[in-house]
Order: structure tokens, then C-alpha cells, then sequence
């Protein structure tokens, strides 16, 4: 991934909020480089993380897909039916045509970052602005290892491509492994 973000799509409500969400869905924005990951995959990773045949219990919580083009309305729409098939239920993700996405308010971008404490503080030394912290590959990075997501080796790999100190590579290494 380059980056993600969170936030509210589908609806329109003008201006959603956490609080004022209204007909829209709380969304992540994923930005990423198809020559590392490619649409499909990320469709893999997306049916395995959650239940698709579940109906959600608000359009808050929905599972959606916002399509950008028909190409990736085919490969939803392929990938959709190889997991029905595979697991034998039908599917209730729904499949929308992107219109626009607001971003979520401050407090919840990089969620398991901003509740790390010492790494967090160097990200806030790294990025004074809050709107460079959200857009920042390296802290998309932090906040996914955080998340309990990639692999050690992965984080080996690019550790030190992160911006963090000594002591930071360190706490981010201690707080992957558990």
C-alpha cells in the first residue's frame, strides 16, 4: 500500500461527520502501487477480513466496494462470484459507483498509531501537520503493523525506510511481534 485513509462515502449527506454521518458509509481510501499489489489481490485481502455474506446492521457499517471503471467492476464482480462459489453463500457486499469520499476527522486517521504513544510522538516531530501525517506512507505503514497486519519479514525489510530512530525501530519491532 501507499496509503490509506478513512472516511465516509456513498451517501448525500453534504459534509458527514462521525457524528452526522447521515446515509453515508464509514470507508477506507486505499491507495497503492499495482505494480507491488494488484486490484484483484486487494479484493482477496478485503473478502478474507471480514464476512461479506452478512447483512450489515446500519448503512454506517455497510460492506461496500466503490468501482471507479467498468474494468474494476468486472473484477469485483469475478472475484465476488469466486468467493460465493468457493464458500457456498451468497455475497452482500454491494457494489457502488465511487462519487466521492470525505475524510474522516483527525481523531481517527491512523487510529492504532495516534494510540502508541512514543511512536506517535515521533511521527508528530516527523510531521507537524496533521493533514502530512494522514497523507504519509510511513505512518500507513506503522498504523498497519500496529493492526496486527504484515509479516515480520516485511517489516525487516522496510523498518528502516520509516523515519523512526533507534529506539523507535525498537518499540515498532516490540509492539509487531505480539
Amino acid at each position: 500500500m501507499v496509503r490509506t485513509r478513512v472516511g465516509y462515502a456513498g451517501g448525500s449527506t453534504p459534509n458527514p461527520t462521525y457524528h452526522r454521518i447521515g446515509d453515508h458509509t464509514e470507508t477506507i481510501q486505499i491507495e497503492f502501487d499495482p505494480s507491488k499489489i494488484g486490484y484483484a489481490r486487494l479484493l482477496e485481502i478485503f473478502w478474507s477480513e471480514h464476512s461479506p455474506c452478512l447483512a450489515s446492521g446500519s448503512r454506517q457499517y455497510a460492506s461496500l466496494i466503490f468501482i471507479h471503471n467498468d474494468e474494476q467492476r468486472k473484477t469485483v464482480e469475478a472475484s465476488k462470484a469466486a468467493y460465493e462459489k468457493e464458500h457456498g453463500r451468497r455475497v452482500k457486499t454491494e457494489i457502488l459507483p465511487y462519487t466521492s469520499f470525505t475524510l474522516a476527522e483527525d481523531y481517527h486517521q491512523k487510529y492504532q498509531l495516534r494510540n502508541s504513544g512514543s511512536l506517535m510522538r515521533e511521527f508528530a516531530a516527523i510531521y507537524p501537520k496533521d493533514a502530512d501525517f494522514v497523507k504519509s506512507t510511513a505512518a500507513a505503514r506503522v498504523n498497519g503493523y500496529l493492526g496486527g497486519n504484515g509479516s515480520r519479514e516485511q517489516l525487516e525489510r522496510e523498518i528502516d525506510s520509516l523515519g523512526l530512530s533507534v529506539e523507535g525501530r525498537e518499540r515498532l519491532r516490540d509492539a509487531a511481534a505480539k
